[in-house]
């Protein structure tokens, strides 16, 4: 009962942890470029020191194949990341995170595209809820409105992350999370530092300890305390609480920066987090190293 209990509790904060990311990245003043690369930097720090505190392998067991994943699964999530800052500074928090929940059904149509896979009727639902949320969610169906701008970055997000998803459920089995996690983020930091170091000196105190938080505890931590949940929790149940992130991401914007959702806003994000909580590929639990 203890560890069930622990387990929830480690899968809720994982969720706030997750629709925090959104929040920090739209209180650090700087570029998508600057704030990925912190990101990364400080989850990387986060993440040797707990491996080296838990004795789990970062440079052990390491071949050709392993590096060359990391390397892919890098890119991947560096791409994942600019994107969904870039959405929030120019559509705002709400719009950037629906736009992202959108990762499932982009799982789903690449199965089918690249694997061959046969569609099922439960993700032909998902595909169709998904984008019937994101018609309600879009604000207006011209490239004049910034939230739509805003809202097809957040798509680009949800599309680089279900590559990612798809990477890692193919390639990371059998390897440490923490491991997976570390090398990933060490590919970030190492591949964005040309585009944001002379802009590094530009960076105020409070951007500096909001790019802290947003590394160690929205990724580093919540990397950790996900894993941590699968210990007492089943998958599907671990996927349905993490599924609730875009609320949380909301509720927090609406609360700081006065970001009120419109009802058919709040229609579609209804309908796009049912859709990820009954989504196969939402609680597969088989993906490594699960980053907002």
């Amino acid at each position: 009962m203890t560890t069930h209990r622990t387990a929830l509790t480690s899968a809720h904060v994982t969720a706030i942890l997750f629709g925090l990311t959104g929040i920090f990245g739209a209180l650090i003043h700087a570029n998508a470029s600057v704030i990925t690369f912190g990101r990364a930097a400080f989850a990387m720090f986060a993440l040797f020191v707990f491996a080296l505190v838990q004795r789990r392998p970062i440079f052990r067991e390491l071949s050709a194949f392993k590096f060359g994943f990391f390397i892919l699964s890098g890119l991947l999530l560096a791409a994942h990341w600019i994107t969904f800052f870039i959405a929030i500074k120019i559509g705002g928090v709400a719009v950037a995170t629906l736009g992202f929940a959108s990762f499932p059904a982009f799982i789903a149509v690449l199965d089918v595209v690249i694997f061959r896979d046969r569609i099922h009727l439960s993700e032909s639902i998902l595909l169709i809820l998904i984008s019937l949320g994101l018609i309600l969610v879009t604000p207006s169906f011209g490239l004049g409105n910034q939230g739509t701008v805003g809202l097809l970055w957040g798509l680009g997000s949800g599309l680089s992350f279900a590559l990612l998803a798809i990477a890692n459920r193919r390639a990371a089995k059998g390897v440490d999370a923490v491991q997976v996690a570390f090398w990933q983020n060490a590919i970030v930091a190492l591949v964005m530092i040309p585009f944001s170091a002379f802009s590094l000196v530009e960076l105020r105190a409070f951007d500096w300890l909001n790019l802290a938080l947003l590394g160690i505890f929205c990724t580093g931590l919540s990397q950790y305390l996900f894993v941590k949940s699968l210990e007492g929790l089943n998958a599907r149940s671990a996927g349905m609480i993490i599924s609730l992130e875009p609320i949380y991401a909301i509720a927090c914007a609406w609360w700081l920066f006065n970001e009120a959702p419109s009802y058919r806003m709040l229609a579609g994000a209804t309908i796009i987090v049912l859709a990820i909580v009954f989504s196969p590929q939402g609680h597969s639990g088989q993906n490594k190293a699960v980053t907002q």
